[in-house]
């Protein structure tokens, strides 16, 4: 490496502070300066590299394309080197794991056996964030997620948990027994869908619908899609596990699913792990054959 070239540390921590805290004043705070010095060292470092960082024209803070570049490394790099320092002084070990996951995978797998991990593993103290809204592993931060998809997700590694596909189901009283051939045919009807996770538009999309809207669209938290589709309320669109046993009592339809390599996987940066990460990932590995509990739904389509 040639450390000639770089720029001076104290720039770009100004600098990483600035992108993360949303203005010189903020990022003044937290560095313990005042927002001039803030501003002092990134023009500094703009300087330095020959580049404008900083969207100076408007009044609000914006960082140029380049910016958002360099913003991206740093936070990556004073991460990996906070949670190294964090683990080779131990303050890293009384930090609660964190896990990021869909929020009825959460209800549905996750919590009906959470006692079994905090039975074998009293020490680890766990914070889970349910949310349809990806959130990826980060240094100091999410230790790992558990994801919907096909496992491809550019810079983190993915290893699959439980296999399901995508299926679109709705109440006898709402269909009756009609067979649909084509996937607009479906509009004739009232429609579930989560909020912030927009599955059912995105696998309308993808089936082809591309005009025309459904009767009508019902948003909802995750945990009211399963009941609401079992009373006839809107067709939804789910994951296969979760609604087994709702198909075979007949209190839903399959009425068309999507069969490819899709699942929930275990999604983790890669490199070294922190321990309760590590046992964390094994206790889910010693899972992964379970039955599953079909007593909710998700699909988190969006990551």
């Amino acid at each position: 490496m040639d450390w000639h070239s770089l720029p001076p540390l104290t720039a770009l921590r100004a600098f990483a502070a600035l992108a993360e805290a949303g203005s010189a004043s903020a990022a003044g705070a937290r560095l313990n300066v005042s927002h001039a010095a803030i501003s002092q060292q990134v023009k500094a470092l703009e300087s330095h590299i020959g580049l404008a960082l900083v969207d100076r024209s408007g009044r609000a803070l914006a960082l140029t394309a380049e910016g958002e570049a360099l913003a991206v490394s740093l936070a990556d790099g004073f991460g990996v080197i906070a949670q190294t320092v964090a683990q080779l002084t131990g303050a890293d070990a009384e930090r609660p794991l964190q896990v990021s996951t869909t929020p009825q995978f959460a209800a549905n797998w996750l919590m009906p056996r959470l006692r079994d991990f905090q039975t074998r593993h009293p020490g680890i103290d766990l914070m889970v964030n349910p949310s349809p809204v990806r959130a990826d592993p980060t240094p100091g931060g999410i230790d790992l997620g558990v994801r919907f998809g096909k496992g491809v997700w550019s810079g983190l590694d993915a290893e699959l948990l439980v296999p399901t596909d995508i299926v679109v189901v709705a109440a006898p009283s709402l269909v009756g027994d009609r067979v649909f051939e084509r996937a607009s045919d479906l509009l004739e009807f009232p429609w579930l869908d989560e909020l912030e996770a927009l599955q059912a538009q995105d696998w309308l999309y993808s089936a082809g619908v591309t005009e025309g809207r459904a009767k009508s669209v019902t948003m909802l938290p995750g945990n009211l899609m399963l009941e609401g589709a079992r009373d006839g309320q809107g067709i939804a669109v789910l994951t296969a596990k979760w609604v087994e046993r709702d198909v075979a009592a007949g209190t839903l339809r399959i009425l068309f699913r999507d069969k490819g390599d899709t699942g929930y996987f275990i999604v983790t940066r890669p490199g070294v792990m922190r321990p309760p990460a590590r046992t964390f990932v094994r206790w889910l590995r010693r899972h992964r054959d379970d039955g599953a509990l079909e007593i909710g739904h998700d699909v988190g389509l969006h990551g």
